[in-house]
């Protein structure tokens, strides 16, 4: 059985001297979850537009998630929503998903079927 491809996602300026730290967390994690950490993408501050490159990495890779240490390796400590588009931005401290798609009632309209229709 063929684990689902994921990405390890962190900034060496967030991560300072925890950097292998965080890799082994984003590694253990996705072992966890039931993914294959395929790569870690390592960016810096000085790094231009690194969602855009995170996502291409993300569509070469075919990952289905991305795990991060923290939000706060995000620009502003949010999750980018172009990222959570494409796949699962899963992080590490604290442990949560964000996913790609939401069970919210309010993402259907009329056109389309909820799960409970």
């Amino acid at each position: 059985m063929n684990m689902p491809a994921a990405l390890g996602y962190l900034r060496k300026d967030v991560s300072g001297e925890a950097q292998a730290w965080h890799d082994t967390q984003m590694r253990s994690l996705a072992k966890r979850l039931g993914y294959n950490l395929t790569k870690t993408v390592i960016f810096g501050a000085d790094t231009e537009r690194p969602i855009d490159a995170l996502l291409n990495v993300a569509r070469r890779t075919a990952a289905e998630a991305v795990i991060v240490p923290s939000a706060a390796h995000f620009e502003g400590g949010t999750i980018p929503s172009d990222l959570t588009k494409m796949v699962d931005v899963i992080t590490v401290m604290p442990e949560d998903t964000h996913a790609r798609w939401s069970l919210h009632p309010s993402r259907w309209d009329s056109r389309t079927k909820g799960p409970s229709q």
